[in-house]
């Protein structure tokens, strides 16, 4: 199996970011001090896997707001494809849009893959869970599209 491509461990300080999200509102990693925040990586709006990656944290959203959690999805898509992600799904939690790959590359998601035996640059599936200072408490790799919240609520070890 392959390994993902961040360096960053649990235990390690959540780097800073500064992106837009669907709405063109800047976030940043500071105002989600004081909470729980699940930041996910994903590779492009309303494809298979995300989509069901997405469904599944949405449909637990309760489940991990109780447990503390915000969650936050961030791809290289723009703003007018978040909107039809977050409509078409319901979707009730906010979608970076990381054009430039600044958070891509601050966080260590973006680099090769390979699909159907094409080589190209991309971004790895990649879950953050980060505490209420700032620090990771997870780097879950290659997350299970269907049973992420479960992933999250209830980690191995």
């Amino acid at each position: 199996m392959a390994k993902t491509i961040t360096p960053l461990v649990a235990g390690d300080q959540a780097p800073a970011f500064s992106s837009p999200d669907q709405h063109g509102n800047l976030r940043t990693l500071d105002e989600f001090k004081g909470s729980k925040l699940v930041l996910y990586f994903y590779p492009k709006d309303n494809t298979p896997g995300c989509t069901s990656q997405a469904c599944n944290l949405n449909d637990n959203l309760d489940a991990l707001a109780k447990a503390g959690y915000k969650v936050l999805g961030v791809s290289k898509d723009p703003a007018k494809s978040h909107h039809k992600f977050i409509d078409k799904f319901g979707l009730k939690f906010d979608l970076l849009c990381d054009e430039d790959l600044s958070v891509h590359h601050a966080y260590g998601v973006w680099g090769p893959k390979k699909f159907m035996g094409r080589e190209f640059d991309g971004t790895h599936r990649t879950t953050f869970v980060i505490d209420e200072h700032g620090v990771l408490e997870q780097v879950i790799a290659k997350p299970k599209v269907k049973a992420h919240a479960e992933e999250i609520l209830q980690p191995e070890g």
